[in-house]
Parts: structure tokens; C-alpha cells; sequence
């Protein structure tokens, strides 16, 4: 029973490619690829935990405090770039380096990790962009063939020729708009998340230089104070 099934489906796969032609062959071939890149570039960004923050904050939290080297040490472990690039930053602030020296190492390896994740990006441009203009070739394609045809039926004229070659044609439209929508979708959440990384990792290393203006210092706070308890504590009138 199973070896029926499995010899019908076989057959509909190569009647399938048969209808449309080496364009859908080609087109199937380039969803393969599009699916593979995109399964490893998942894979990189779950490998590179590219989503978890707390490692970075709780870094900048100890930074903040003027606590160093406990900041460093919570980022080791980390293999996201963005605490990766912290690190470094924190670093040359420990060793005293001039600020201008610690942020263009620091771009530098934000540019060098930026371009590794976005690595496999461009073929998934090229498949969501070619996929439906290969389509649109075979369907080209495909009516000529069958009006190539109709032309040499002459007189004897029948439509079901025609309408056939017609839905063959169709097919090739219809394939390479089924693998351009997905891989265009894909490609637009992947090339976000890298995009929202990047801001991520320029925010976090502005911190570095720059000083928490969210909260007024105790001293600021006690003077704020200070009139409101002479008021209270000053005689009524």
C-alpha cells in the first residue's frame, strides 16, 4: 500500500516538473538553497544568542557602579557580539586608554561582526528577486509553445490544446511567486533583527563614554530636599 502511494506521488512530482518545464526545476532548486540558508543563518543567530541582553546590562550596571572588572567578568561567557563589543570597550577604559582609540577598535569589530551575520543575506536578495522574473520567463515560455501549437493544428483547431498549454505556462508564475514570497518575507526579519542589533551595539557602547542623566546624583537629591524641610521645620505665621 505504502509502496502504491509512493509511486503515485512520485509520478504527480514528475508529471509537475514535467508541465513546467527546467524552469521549475530551477526555480525548486533555488527554494533548497533559499531554505538552507536560512535554516543556518537561524542557527547562527540562536548559536550567538544574539537576543539576550542581560549579560550586557548587568555589565553596565557594574561598569556604572565603577565596578570593572565584575562587569568583565560577567561578559565573558557571553558569545553575543553585542557583549562581545562591551567587553572590548570596557577593556580599554580599565587599561586607560584615550577614548578615541577604544571606540574605533570597538566600530571595528562592530563592522566585522555586523558583516558575518549578514553573510548569506545577498544570495536570498538575488533568489526573492529572480524567482518571479524566471517565472514570468517560463510562462513567456510556455505560451509561445502553445501557440506554436495552435498554429500548427491550423484548421483542426482544439481548445483544449490551447487551454492546456496556457495552464502549463501558468505554472512557472505561479511556482516562482511561491518561492519569492517567503524568501522576501524572511530576508526582511533577518536583515531587521541584524539592523536591531547594530543599533543595540552603538547604543551600548555610547554608554561607556557617557554619563546616566535618567537619575539626579545624591547630592543634587539632598539639596532638592534641604528647602522643604526648613519649611516644614520654620514657625507659622
Amino acid at each position: 500500500m505504502e509502496s502504491a502511494m509512493e509511486a503515485v506521488a512520485w509520478e504527480r512530482m514528475y508529471a509537475f516538473f514535467g508541465a513546467g518545464g527546467p524552469v521549475v526545476l530551477i526555480l525548486a532548486v533555488m527554494s533548497v538553497v533559499a531554505l538552507t540558508i536560512v535554516l543556518v543563518k537561524l542557527w547562527q543567530f540562536r548559536a550567538l544568542r544574539i537576543n539576550d541582553l542581560d549579560a550586557a546590562r548587568a555589565a553596565l550596571s557594574r561598569y556604572r557602579s565603577g565596578r570593572v572588572r565584575e562587569g568583565l567578568v560577567r561578559l565573558e561567557d557571553s558569545p553575543n557580539p553585542l557583549s562581545q563589543a562591551l567587553a572590548r570597550a570596557l577593556r580599554g577604559v580599565e587599561r586607560g586608554l584615550p577614548e578615541d582609540k577604544v571606540r574605533e577598535e570597538v566600530h571595528r569589530y562592530c563592522r566585522h561582526a555586523l558583516e558575518g551575520l549578514r553573510g548569506g543575506l545577498r544570495p536570498l536578495e538575488v533568489i526573492g528577486s529572480l524567482a518571479p522574473l524566471l517565472g514570468l520567463f517560463g510562462t513567456v515560455l510556455g505560451m509561445i509553445e502553445a501557440f506554436r501549437q495552435l498554429e500548427l493544428a491550423g484548421n483542426r483547431v482544439d481548445p483544449s490544446v490551447l487551454s492546456g498549454g496556457i495552464w502549463e505556462a501558468l505554472l512557472t508564475t505561479a511556482v516562482g511567486l511561491a518561492v519569492a514570497i517567503p524568501v522576501v518575507a524572511l530576508l526582511n526579519w533577518l536583515e531587521r533583527r541584524v539592523e536591531r542589533l547594530a543599533h543595540r551595539m552603538d547604543d551600548v557602547v555610547t554608554q561607556v563614554f557617557t554619563e546616566d542623566l535618567t537619575e539626579l546624583p545624591e547630592s543634587a537629591e539632598e539639596e532638592s530636599h534641604e528647602p522643604a524641610r526648613l519649611r516644614a521645620a520654620a514657625p507659622g505665621r
